[in-house]
């Protein structure tokens, strides 16, 4: 064992204690989350318009506070852009995460002193109790990179603004920042496709043992480095790389295709992170489920998914939600963020301790024909019938065919193969029998002759990632949607 995995072990048993307590209280830690906040904004422009001096308890917060997407929240971040104090949360944010919106264009998310913490303190917390719990500490003997945006920040009003990643970089602890790669020049590059070939070149002969990044642009970055190294794996360029972090996107349909790059067995850690706040982390190796984040200045909502869009949706507290129920995630934060909606969905796997996975996004799903199918439904199935074949995928996306050209309406899939199945018309069988076990009112239009079976559409190498060079989304923490209820995305990719 090296000098600082000697020292960062005790620190690591202490967090390790700490979470295994916080499993105990998460109700207990809700309730007190939300007394102080609602008591802390009272004098807010937010807090007054929305009458908090006059909540004592979650239903007269339910009253008082609806639920917002950001779109419906700007008016009052504009007034807090603009440099007003004192409007979501006291005082002015410590930074804006920048992040790309939907109507609104760019979204200003605020991170507090007080949310500081949450952003931080729990990927901190997080890595350190994996650690423990393994007894592996190697990686601190070694280099560490995190795949991320640039930490280039600009200025927003005297508020440094930039993108989480980023922001998070430059809050890397001194005493860490001698082992990370790459240098904060090559982070700081903007366009994707050189940046990689900076890290490359600056971690090739690196002994890296922690790799951290969203899985699609960790398999490019990997791609990469086996190619210009010309080794077969990455192991054989990393012998001592033993510990894989990712969050941001379903890591399952990358599994085979990134194990594959690496080359042997290594530690994996999901993380749940947001520009609105840490949700959850992985707490234990051998549950892929997540544990929620219940004591770090959020206050959690859940909504049923299949209610979310009704006037008056019911919203529940941690206490009031069952296991195998997908819910619309909803905070309220120490950053000022007041019944918000991050788009969403999750499951509880476990009540004791309180677990959950990500399901999909609440707005990313096809529903033309009323059969609301969710990012699960198309994950798990696709899964199913690559296993059950010698088909490897690289990345996908589903679409409506509402008014095809002949026929029936479809569901098309947008499918980019790694290995391309030997034989795609039982391919496409296959995936739609999937899709209707998992989703009944879509095997009902199938059964009803609404619909006809799915239309599998392979697409040619790299359509994914030209597709997202033109969207000038290449790199950092952007991802395609599995799925749209519209053809927009489905249309560019046809004609890559």
């Amino acid at each position: 064992m090296g000098f600082k995995s000697f020292l960062i072990k005790p620190f690591a048993r202490h967090i390790s204690k700490k979470i295994t307590r916080t499993k105990k209280n998460a109700v207990a830690d809700q309730n007190r989350i939300f007394d102080l906040i609602v008591s802390k904004a009272k004098t807010t422009k937010f807090g007054s318009d929305h009458s908090f001096s006059q909540i004592r308890n979650y239903d007269d917060f339910k009253k008082n506070v609806p639920v917002r997407d950001y779109e419906e929240l700007k008016p009052y971040i504009d007034r807090v852009v603009k440099g007003e104090s004192d409007v979501l949360w006291p005082g002015r944010p410590s930074y804006y995460a920048k992040t790309s919106g939907t109507t609104s264009g760019v979204k200003y998310i605020p991170i507090t002193k007080d949310s500081l913490p949450n952003h931080f303190g729990t990927a901190r917390d997080a890595t350190f109790n994996f650690t423990y719990i393994t007894d592996d500490y190697s990686f601190m003997d070694g280099k560490l990179i995190f795949l991320s945006g640039s930490p280039k920040m600009d200025d927003t009003n005297g508020v440094a603004t930039g993108r989480l990643s980023g922001i998070a970089n430059l809050l890397v602890p001194s005493w860490l920042k001698f082992n990370q790669k790459p240098s904060f020049k090559t982070n700081c590059i903007e366009e994707w496709e050189e940046k990689v070939e900076k890290i490359v070149e600056e971690t090739l002969h690196e002994d890296m043992r922690l790799i951290s990044g969203i899985p699609p642009w960790v398999q490019m970055y990997f791609e990469r480095l086996i190619e210009v190294s010309g080794k077969s794996t990455v192991a054989e360029i990393f012998p001592n790389f033993n510990l894989f972090i990712f969050g941001g996107v379903n890591f399952e349909p990358y599994r085979n295709k990134i194990e594959r790059l690496i080359g042997k067995k290594v530690q994996t850690l999901e993380t749940y992170p947001a520009s609105e706040g840490f949700i959850a982390f992985q707490s234990d190796p051998d549950d892929q489920s997540l544990l929620l984040n219940t004591n770090s200045g959020i206050f959690f909502e859940f909504i049923p998914a299949d209610e979310f869009f009704n006037n008056d949706p019911i919203r529940y507290k941690i206490d009031q939600v069952q296991t195998g129920i997908s819910y619309a995630l909803i905070i309220n934060s120490n950053a000022g963020l007041w019944g918000y909606s991050i788009g969403d969905t999750v499951e509880f796997t476990s009540l004791d301790p309180y677990k959950i996975r990500v399901t999909g996004r609440i707005k990313h799903y096809i529903s033309a024909f009323g059969e609301h199918v969710i990012g699960k439904e198309v994950d798990e199935s696709i899964l199913k019938v690559c296993a059950n074949s010698n088909a490897k995928i690289t990345e996908f996306t589903v679409a409506p065919q509402v008014n095809p050209k002949t026929g029936l309406p479809y569901h098309e899939w947008m499918v980019e193969f790694d290995e391309t199945p030997s034989n795609l018309d039982t391919f496409s069988a296959e995936l739609d029998e999937a899709m209707r076990k998992q989703n009944i009112y879509y095997d009902d239009l199938i059964k009803g002759k609404i619909l006809r079976p799915l239309v599998l559409t392979p697409l040619k190498k790299g359509a994914f990632i030209q597709y997202m060079r033109e969207e000038g989304k290449l790199g950092g923490q952007n991802k395609v949607p599995r799925l749209s209820n519209d053809r927009k995305i489905a249309d560019r990719l046809v004609r890559i």
